[in-house]
């Protein structure tokens, strides 16, 4: 397998990688807002029928609130990254082989062994690679042809990294 494609200094590429790449680690955020505005809530409406509901209603909409913000952490990650990454905007390519995934942004380069990877993460746009529990960087199905894409999938799909979406 021998796969080539370019990335074009697109100002908006940089934001949509780190957003791929935020999302992953900071989608834990919202679950955790949903739930602390859930008990929030719920504390709530049920203490109203008590006695004591008018001294704990701080509590409970503390709990609302900071969960509300819980909540909203990740866009707000995602508009910074995307906010402050337009001006990264350079030209790369992506060199893939059976071996490795060689990427070259500006005048950097680095690269990834198959070997080392130990799952990929497929995201509407990108296939998020993982060395180890974290993630280290991203492949764009959008700037492939179609039967690169498929033959990368069978690949990643044949070595057993493909993780759930």
């Amino acid at each position: 397998m021998h796969i080539r494609f370019d990335v074009p200094a697109d100002p908006a590429y940089p934001g949509r990688v780190a957003a791929a790449l935020g999302s992953v680690r900071l989608r834990r955020f919202s679950y955790i807002g949903a739930t602390l505005a859930a008990i929030g809530v719920i504390g709530f409406v049920v203490s109203r029928g008590f006695a004591w509901g008018e001294r704990t209603s701080s509590l409970w909409m503390t709990l609302v609130v900071g969960g509300l913000l819980s909540m909203l952490y990740l866009p707000w990650v995602r508009l910074r990254a995307r906010r402050r990454s337009s001006g990264y905007a350079v030209e790369g390519a992506y060199d893939i082989t059976d071996d490795n995934i060689m990427m070259r942004s500006g005048s950097e380069s680095g690269g990834i062994a198959w070997d080392g990877v130990a799952q990929v993460r497929d995201t509407p746009e990108f296939w998020i690679v993982y060395v180890g529990r974290m993630p280290a960087t991203v492949i764009p199905r959008w700037l492939m042809t179609a039967e690169d894409a498929e033959t990368l999938r069978a690949y990643m799909a044949k070595r057993g990294l493909l993780g759930d979406r």
